[in-house]
């Protein structure tokens, strides 16, 4: 499935019956080794699957999962996308915090950065625009559901209920926007490169959210369906590929 047809299926209200199953053998399929999707860690805290990246439009999986161990940030949660963004929740509870930032010298405590990615490096532009930044409005989201967010807006976004969640996220990009970050004062402009978690990690990671999704999204009349693929013996294969090179834009 493309961004359109997933689009379409949330605006119809039929994604809850479609996506789930689709999501599932995605993950599946990059488990196995036989999709060249890569497993990428996220500086957001999450694991990101970036299945289509096609001129303005992008879709990913984001998996928050215990499997992974989360990558370092060198800024902070607090942050805005240069994309309008459509997000489907497979499982979880998903709490987005709209943030309230102003300009103000005076007492400010943190400053913004843009965040230009080219390939698996994100380059952290330090502006040094100080500004204040406090917690405005949250919604709260939950399996099933699907919510957007417009480019622009300042954001985090929190997992509650668990250490699970798993998304399908729609991006699509507007004109003129940037992708921006909160971080500290005393940060100069500097470089991340995004990295691949461990091989094994990743396998465990996705097979854990495809058994979740199954779990959430039982097929109608019948009980939640069985692992289709359960670890070989003596443990998982580390068959997540390498990842091909793509914009990741801080999704």
């Amino acid at each position: 499935m493309r961004y359109e047809e997933i689009r379409g299926e949330i605006g119809a209200g039929t994604a809850a019956r479609t996506l789930p199953p689709w999501a599932r053998r995605v993950l599946e399929e990059v488990a196995a080794g036989e999709s060249p999707v890569p497993a990428v860690r996220h500086p957001l805290g999450f694991l990101c699957l970036p299945v289509e990246r096609t001129g303005d439009y992008g879709v990913c999986l984001h998996i928050w999962t215990p499997e992974v161990e989360p990558a370092p940030s060198t800024t902070s949660s607090v942050h805005c996308h240069s994309w309008d963004l459509i997000s489907f929740v497979l499982y979880g509870t998903v709490r987005n915090v709209r943030m309230d930032v102003h300009d103000g010298p005076d007492g400010a405590a943190r400053q913004v950065f843009e965040v230009v990615s080219r390939g698996d490096v994100d380059e952290l532009r330090a502006t040094g625009r100080a500004v204040h930044c406090s917690p405005g409005p949250s919604t709260t989201h939950r399996t099933g559901e699907s919510y957007t967010l417009p480019a622009g807006v300042f954001h985090s976004t929190l997992i509650e209920d668990g250490q699970d969640a798993a998304t399908v996220a729609l991006g699509r990009q507007t004109p003129g926007g940037g992708d921006l970050s909160l971080g500290p004062l005393d940060i100069a402009s500097h470089r991340v490169h995004r990295s691949r978690s461990d091989p094994g990690e990743a396998v465990r990671a996705l097979r854990r959210s495809a058994r979740r999704i199954a779990d959430a999204h039982p097929p109608e009349g019948g009980p939640p369906a069985a692992d289709p693929s359960p670890d070989p013996p003596g443990g998982p294969r580390p068959s997540v590929p390498h990842p091909r090179r793509h914009r990741s834009a801080r999704r």
